[in-house]
Order: structure tokens, then C-alpha cells, then sequence
């Protein structure tokens, strides 16, 4: 088993990485009282849920189920949520375990936050993308309809339990999603890391153990070291947004269903490249070598003609990241070095999300 610390003002905690973990990690130490509730859907409970309940059965553990898929990252469960924790007698000693994805961890540490001011949570990751990224930092929101993760809060878990196990049964696109935010960090802070994946291409599966567990704990210490730095994103952290301006746009277009997180990321990374190498930012051979990546990953490279770049703006426009009433993107300046500006013009933009229509 690996562990990472994330660090920030007044706490601190773990993160676990490693196989088995449901069964074996001591949950004890990160439970304050008798009273649990496990957020998770369908489709994860019906692979961990058992397990989790086993792991956990000295506890009074009761179970909340909500829809499966971003659409459902609402206000509309998060007031579920709300009555079954009112209707249970949770306390303020309560403890809320989140087991899933991005989705179902986005709600329930929201819910941790808001639920009598403020009660412990435990994130269990079942989803690539949530053991690397989401999990960890202590973002937590849900959607409005006008735009992603508008309505939120920074509240961080008292620890991450990240079960490589679980990544076994996790589909295919899934997983490929969860590699485009493995490769964000590698093009925003350890270059090394891109390289690794490249040259680790037709290994990068679900059942690799050892080289997922050496991903997995290289990207969770790269978010640690930014969070410590700056928990509320008013700096550095800021840098992980990569592809996120342009991803959450193409989310939001697609109603959350027709784009997976990651795949939308991989689309706003390449944008945001084909931003950066239309302004001489970065070389055109940086550019395609990071889309021939994606594209070997499994993942979308372009979004369909039938959505126009001035569709996409307006959508942005509306992005929480924006601190004017220009657009605020990250973008690369060199392997594994970015920025963050509002510098670039509508027509700027317009030309970045057009560029990349033809695909590989």
C-alpha cells in the first residue's frame, strides 16, 4: 500500500492507494461516531457496496442510492440527500462515505459541507479519474443547469481510500477518460509522467496493477503539492484546470451524457493546446504528440461540426473560473509548464475550437 498526505491550514489526511483495500483499510480511525452514510448508485453498489458494509459493520451504516451520471449531480439529489439525513438523525458527528465516481463524490462532500454546517466524509474513489483527480483537494459542487459545478464549496474529506481493485471493473471508457486528467498532469507539472504514459501505451490497462498504482500515487502527490500550496485556487492551483474551460462548455452542450468528464477534458486540452500553438506558445510537434496520446487512449480528439465554436463561447462565458467579462483559460507554454490568462479574443478562441475538427 502507498500513501500520499495532502496538507493544507488546519488538516491534514491520508490517501491510500493500493489492492485490497474495501476489506482491509481501518476505517476506524476516520469515523467520529456510530452513525455512517454511504453515498453510491446502482452500479457501483452492486460490485462494492457488500464489501464496504463488511468493512465497516461495527458502524450503524445506512445507504443512500442515487442515479448514475452527471445530470444527476444536482440540486434536485442533493435535497435527497438532505432528507434522508434529517429523516435518519444524523448528528454532527455523523460520518458521510462517499463510494464512486466524480459524481457521486462531487455531491456527497457537498452534502458533508452543507449538512448542519459541516460533517466528516471519507472519500472511496472507484473511478480512475476520481482516484487521481477529483477525490482529492476538497472541491465538492453540484451542477445548474446554466453551468457545471456552479454551486459548491472547498471542504476536504478526513481521508481517501483508493482501491485499485476497483479499477478492474470499470468499463473501458471509463477508464480512458480517467487517463485524460493521468495526462493533465503530466503536461501541467511532471512532464515525465507524459513520457511515461507514451511510452507505456499499450500497457496502460485496468488490471496492470503495479504500473496503475506508480500513475495513480505520481498523480495524487502532484495534487497534494498544489493543493498545499493553494487549497482555494486563487493561484497555482488554477494550473489544473487545463482543458477544463473548454471541457465544461462541451459537457454542457452535451446535456452530461453525450461526453464523459475525461473525454470532454481531452477535447479542452487540445483546444487549449491548438490555442497555445496558434500564438507561437508552444511547437506544432507538441501538439500532435499530445493528440496522437489521446487518440491511442481512446479518447475524442474534436467535437462535431453540427456544434459551432460560437455555440461553445457562449457556454464559457458562463464558466465559474472567469474573473471578467473575459475568458479565463489555462494554457501551455512548454512540456509540463502552463498558464492562466484572459488574454486571448473571442476570435482566438474560435479558431482553437475549429482547428481540431479533423481528426487523426
Amino acid at each position: 500500500m502507498k500513501q500520499v498526505t495532502v496538507a493544507v491550514e488546519g488538516h491534514q489526511y491520508p490517501i491510500f492507494i493500493g489492492s485490497p483495500l474495501l476489506t482491509t483499510a481501518s476505517f476506524k480511525d476516520f469515523i467520529s461516531s456510530n452513525q455512517v452514510l454511504i453515498i453510491s448508485n446502482p452500479t457501483v453498489a452492486a460490485h462494492y457496496l457488500a464489501p464496504l458494509q463488511s468493512a465497516l459493520d461495527e458502524f450503524d451504516c445506512e445507504v443512500f442510492l442515487m442515479d448514475d451520471g452527471e445530470s444527476y449531480k444536482s440540486l434536485t439529489t442533493f435535497n435527497l440527500i438532505m432528507e434522508r439525513l434529517i429523516s435518519l438523525g444524523m448528528r454532527r458527528n455523523a460520518t458521510i462515505v462517499a463510494l464512486g465516481g466524480g459524481v457521486v463524490g462531487d455531491i456527497a462532500g457537498f452534502s458533508a459541507a452543507c449538512y448542519q454546517r459541516g460533517v466528516p466524509f471519507i472519500q472511496v474513489p472507484t473511478t480512475l479519474l476520481a482516484m487521481v483527480d477529483s477525490s482529492v483537494g476538497g472541491k465538492t459542487a453540484v451542477n445548474h443547469p446554466l453551468a457545471k459545478n456552479m454551486i459548491g464549496a472547498f471542504y476536504q474529506p478526513q481521508a481517501v481510500i483508493a482501491d485499485l481493485a476497483c479499477l478492474k471493473t470499470l468499463p473501458q471508457r471509463e477508464f480512458n477518460a480517467g487517463m485524460a486528467e493521468v495526462v493533465k498532469y503530466g503536461l501541467i507539472d511532471d512532464f515525465s509522467l507524459f513520457e511515461k504514459i507514451e511510452q507505456n501505451l499499450p500497457h496502460l490497462q485496468p488490471d496492470n496493477s503495479a504500473l496503475m498504482a506508480e500513475i495513480v500515487e505520481r498523480c495524487c502527490e502532484i495534487k497534494a503539492k498544489v493543493v498545499a500550496l493553494d487549497e482555494k485556487e486563487t493561484g497555482v492551483r488554477a494550473h489544473l484546470n487545463l482543458g477544463h474551460t473548454f471541457g465544461h462548455a462541451i459537457e454542457k452542450i452535451g446535456d452530461y451524457s453525450r461526453w464523459l468528464h475525461g473525454e470532454a477534458v481531452a477535447i479542452g486540452t487540445l483546444m487549449a493546446m491548438a490555442l497555445a500553438e496558434q500564438n507561437n506558445l508552444i511547437d506544432p510537434e507538441y501538439y500532435h504528440r499530445v493528440k496522437t496520446v489521446f487518440a491511442c487512449l481512446g479518447l475524442p480528439t474534436s467535437i462535431p461540426d453540427s456544434i459551432s465554436s460560437e455555440r461553445l463561447i457562449e457556454v464559457m462565458r458562463h464558466d465559474k473560473k472567469n474573473l471578467s467579462e473575459h475568458i479565463r483559460v489555462v494554457v501551455p507554454t512548454g512540456p509540463g509548464v502552463v498558464k492562466v490568462t484572459d488574454e486571448f479574443s473571442v476570435a482566438e478562441l474560435c479558431a482553437a475550437i475549429d482547428s481540431g475538427r479533423v481528426t487523426l
